[in-house]
């Protein structure tokens, strides 16, 4: 932890329980910000799927398969 971090943390040891609760909810969301960028390549990313898929490069497998799979380790 950096030293701003640190001293952060101490003065958070100060709050109420539920103060504390408060800002690690907050510090929490802060974190799960969409992000345009990641979402625009998420959304290129899945666009080029479903194009290989219906051009029939790529084959798709039942989700009764996959964990099956999965299970089988």
């Amino acid at each position: 932890m950096t030293e701003t971090a640190e001293k952060l943390f101490r003065e958070a040891l100060d709050l109420t329980p539920n103060e504390r609760v408060g800002l690690v909810e907050e510090l929490l969301k802060s974190l799960d910000m969409p992000d345009p960028k990641f979402d625009a390549q998420w959304a290129e990313e899945s666009e080029q799927r479903l194009r290989a898929f219906r051009a029939g490069e790529i084959e798709s497998h039942s989700s009764e398969d996959v964990f099956a799979e999965l299970s089988r380790g």
